[in-house]
């Protein structure tokens, strides 16, 4: 079951956080808590971490909410949109440098709400495809003509190519199988695909790429390495026993 978004509301006003927190059940989000100062906010953070924080710019208390904010930045990453009835070239511009997700004006309706929210969502997606191609770049292998060097715990190994059963993905990973190792690299198979030598691998199904000379087996919906079994696309199939024959 899908795991809803977490929501905090840091609002002053509890009519108004009542009324958020009733839209944003309806829209299927799941709210952490309802707070009026920026001080339980933090502490809410430490205690049951949101995703999303709907910060009301204007609060009472020591810190207003960009003060808040800027606090919660020294701990957490957290993607902050500022809930706002009006503000100042100069209130702005504070808010602005903490690199809010969006802005939503009061009074504001449940369509601006899910929008923001929507947008948010989106960008935090992209952010982590960003992250997620970085850390692939830190981890991809290094590959020669006849060995690669991947990273395995704290340093560089090497693997000769021929070694190689097969790899399989997992997620944003990939898993190299050789015959007595097993080694998982932060690299996704398509680049992993990319980087290795065609006259040597191929990619047999979405989420298996085989060393061509350790296929001991071709059926029709799957091919043998080392006595395993591995899903073999029937669409696939052909250029497999292509390759095959060419070797």
């Amino acid at each position: 079951m899908d795991t809803p978004i977490k929501l905090l509301i840091v609002e002053d006003d509890m009519i108004i956080a009542a009324n958020i927190s009733l839209q944003l059940s309806n829209l299927g989000y799941e709210v952490t808590a309802i707070v009026p100062r920026g001080e339980e906010a933090i502490l809410q953070l430490e205690e049951n971490q949101p995703d999303i924080v709907l910060l009301d710019i204007h609060l009472k208390g020591a810190l207003d909410g960009i003060a808040t904010a800027q606090e919660m930045q020294k701990n957490a990453d957290i993607p902050i949109i500022y809930l706002t009835a009006n503000a100042d070239e100069a209130t702005f511009n504070r808010a602005k440098a903490t690199r809010p997700y969006a802005f939503i004006s009061k009074p504001f309706k449940k369509l601006d709400l899910q929008r923001a929210i929507e947008l948010t969502i989106s960008r935090m997606a992209e952010n982590q495809d960003i992250a997620t191609e970085q850390e692939s770049a830190r981890e991809a292998p290094f590959i020669l003509s006849d060995r690669i060097f991947v990273r395995h715990k704290d340093s560089m190994v090497k693997i000769f190519l021929e070694d190689i059963l097969y790899i399989e993905a997992d997620r944003n990973y990939c898993r190299i199988f050789t015959k007595n190792k097993e080694y998982l690299l932060a690299i996704t198979l398509k680049i992993m695909e990319e980087k290795l030598p065609p006259q040597h691998f191929i990619r047999i199904h979405r989420s298996y790429i085989v060393n061509i000379v350790q296929v001991d087996e071709v059926a029709e919906s799957h091919v043998v390495i080392a006595r395993k079994a591995i899903p073999l696309s029937k669409s696939l199939r052909e250029e497999l026993l292509k390759r095959i024959q060419t070797i």
